[in-house]
Protein backbone atom coordinates (compact mmCIF):
# COMPACT_ATOMS: atom_id res chain seq x y z
CA UNK A 1 0.00 0.00 0.00
CA UNK A 2 1.40 3.43 0.97
CA UNK A 3 3.97 4.65 3.48
CA UNK A 4 3.32 7.56 5.82
CA UNK A 5 6.57 9.06 7.05
CA UNK A 6 6.57 11.51 9.95
CA UNK A 7 9.85 13.41 10.06
CA UNK A 8 10.63 14.29 13.70
CA UNK A 9 7.00 14.40 14.89
CA UNK A 10 6.40 16.47 18.02
CA UNK A 11 2.82 15.99 19.19
CA UNK A 12 1.89 12.53 20.48
CA UNK A 13 -1.86 12.92 19.90
CA UNK A 14 -1.29 13.58 16.18
CA UNK A 15 0.86 10.47 15.88
CA UNK A 16 -1.76 8.46 17.79
CA UNK A 17 -4.48 9.62 15.38
CA UNK A 18 -2.26 8.68 12.44
CA UNK A 19 -1.67 5.22 13.94
CA UNK A 20 -5.44 4.76 13.97
CA UNK A 21 -5.69 6.00 10.36
CA UNK A 22 -2.95 3.61 9.22
CA UNK A 23 -4.62 0.67 10.96
CA UNK A 24 -7.87 1.42 9.13
CA UNK A 25 -6.35 1.99 5.69
CA UNK A 26 -3.56 -0.60 5.54
CA UNK A 27 -0.97 2.15 5.37
CA UNK A 28 2.47 1.67 6.96
CA UNK A 29 3.61 4.33 9.43
CA UNK A 30 7.27 5.29 9.76
CA UNK A 31 8.67 7.68 12.38
CA UNK A 32 11.97 9.46 11.79
CA UNK A 33 13.92 10.32 14.94
CA UNK A 34 14.29 12.34 17.02
CA UNK A 35 10.71 12.16 18.28
CA UNK A 36 9.24 14.92 20.42
CA UNK A 37 7.67 12.35 22.74
CA UNK A 38 8.15 8.89 24.18
CA UNK A 39 6.38 6.03 22.39
CA UNK A 40 4.81 5.11 25.75
CA UNK A 41 3.24 8.58 26.05
CA UNK A 42 -0.30 8.44 27.46
CA UNK A 43 -1.58 10.95 24.86
CA UNK A 44 -0.21 8.79 22.04
CA UNK A 45 -1.94 5.72 23.46
CA UNK A 46 -5.22 7.55 24.06
CA UNK A 47 -5.38 9.01 20.53
CA UNK A 48 -4.54 5.67 18.94
CA UNK A 49 -7.07 3.85 21.13
CA UNK A 50 -6.59 0.11 20.72
CA UNK A 51 -5.36 0.40 17.13
CA UNK A 52 -1.68 0.03 18.09
CA UNK A 53 -2.08 -3.73 17.87
CA UNK A 54 -3.31 -3.49 14.25
CA UNK A 55 -0.40 -1.56 12.79
CA UNK A 56 3.33 -1.94 13.25
CA UNK A 57 4.99 1.43 13.56
CA UNK A 58 8.53 1.42 12.21
CA UNK A 59 11.08 3.79 13.69
CA UNK A 60 14.16 5.00 11.81
CA UNK A 61 17.17 6.93 13.10
CA UNK A 62 17.23 9.15 10.00
CA UNK A 63 15.43 9.81 6.73
CA UNK A 64 18.34 8.25 4.87
CA UNK A 65 18.00 5.06 6.91
CA UNK A 66 14.27 4.94 6.09
CA UNK A 67 15.02 5.30 2.36
CA UNK A 68 17.75 2.64 2.42
CA UNK A 69 15.63 0.22 4.43
CA UNK A 70 12.20 0.61 2.82
CA UNK A 71 13.14 1.69 -0.72
CA UNK A 72 9.79 3.35 -1.47
CA UNK A 73 8.73 3.74 -5.11
CA UNK A 74 8.60 7.53 -4.82
CA UNK A 75 8.69 9.99 -1.94
CA UNK A 76 6.35 12.97 -1.93
CA UNK A 77 6.94 15.69 0.62
CA UNK A 78 3.86 17.51 1.84
CA UNK A 79 4.38 21.18 2.59
CA UNK A 80 2.62 24.52 2.45
CA UNK A 81 5.59 25.50 0.27
CA UNK A 82 4.78 22.91 -2.41
CA UNK A 83 3.96 24.14 -5.91
CA UNK A 84 1.75 21.23 -7.03
CA UNK A 85 -1.56 20.18 -5.48
CA UNK A 86 -1.89 16.68 -4.06
CA UNK A 87 -4.86 15.79 -6.28
CA UNK A 88 -2.87 16.47 -9.48
CA UNK A 89 -0.54 13.47 -8.98
CA UNK A 90 -1.20 9.88 -10.08
CA UNK A 91 -0.23 7.75 -7.09
CA UNK A 92 1.05 4.19 -7.13
CA UNK A 93 1.26 1.47 -4.52
CA UNK A 94 4.49 1.81 -2.58
CA UNK A 95 4.57 5.62 -2.70
CA UNK A 96 5.66 7.38 0.49
CA UNK A 97 4.25 10.62 1.88
CA UNK A 98 6.67 12.61 4.01
CA UNK A 99 5.42 15.12 6.57
CA UNK A 100 7.51 17.50 8.68
CA UNK A 101 7.29 18.40 12.36
CA UNK A 102 4.11 20.18 13.43
CA UNK A 103 5.79 23.44 14.50
CA UNK A 104 8.35 23.75 11.70
CA UNK A 105 7.13 21.82 8.69
CA UNK A 106 9.35 19.90 6.31
CA UNK A 107 12.85 21.43 6.35
CA UNK A 108 14.02 23.22 3.22
CA UNK A 109 17.00 20.89 2.74
CA UNK A 110 14.63 17.90 2.71
CA UNK A 111 12.29 19.64 0.24
CA UNK A 112 15.25 20.55 -1.96
CA UNK A 113 16.44 16.93 -1.91
CA UNK A 114 13.05 15.73 -3.14
CA UNK A 115 12.81 18.20 -6.00
CA UNK A 116 10.08 20.71 -6.76
CA UNK A 117 7.90 18.14 -8.57
CA UNK A 118 7.83 15.91 -5.47
CA UNK A 119 6.80 18.56 -2.93
CA UNK A 120 3.02 18.78 -2.82
CA UNK A 121 0.53 21.00 -1.07
CA UNK A 122 -3.07 20.82 0.06
CA UNK A 123 -5.43 23.55 -1.15
CA UNK A 124 -6.23 26.13 1.55
CA UNK A 125 -7.50 29.67 1.72
CA UNK A 126 -4.78 32.25 1.04
CA UNK A 127 -4.75 33.55 4.62
CA UNK A 128 -4.32 30.08 6.16
CA UNK A 129 -1.05 28.92 7.73
CA UNK A 130 -1.48 25.14 7.76
CA UNK A 131 -3.75 22.23 8.54
CA UNK A 132 -3.40 19.86 11.49
CA UNK A 133 -0.89 17.12 10.74
CA UNK A 134 -3.24 14.18 11.28
CA UNK A 135 -5.91 15.84 9.13
CA UNK A 136 -3.39 16.43 6.35
CA UNK A 137 -2.25 12.82 6.46
CA UNK A 138 -5.86 11.62 6.24
CA UNK A 139 -6.57 13.79 3.18
CA UNK A 140 -3.49 12.48 1.34
CA UNK A 141 -4.07 8.83 2.26
CA UNK A 142 -7.67 8.88 1.12
CA UNK A 143 -6.90 10.72 -2.13
CA UNK A 144 -4.13 8.25 -3.01
CA UNK A 145 -6.26 5.25 -1.97
CA UNK A 146 -9.24 6.61 -3.95
CA UNK A 147 -7.08 6.74 -7.05
CA UNK A 148 -6.38 3.02 -6.58
CA UNK A 149 -10.14 2.40 -6.29
CA UNK A 150 -9.76 1.67 -2.55
CA UNK A 151 -7.84 -1.54 -3.28
CA UNK A 152 -8.23 -4.08 -0.44
CA UNK A 153 -10.92 -1.91 1.17
CA UNK A 154 -14.48 -2.81 1.98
Amino acid sequence: MFHIVLFEPEIPANTGNIIRLCANTGTQLHLIHPLGFDMDDKKLRRAGLDYHEFTAVQEHASLEMFINSVKPNRIFGISTKGQQYVHKVDYEEGDAFLFGPETRGLPQEVRNGLGVDRVLRLPMLAESRSLNLSNSVAVIVYEAWRQLDFINGL
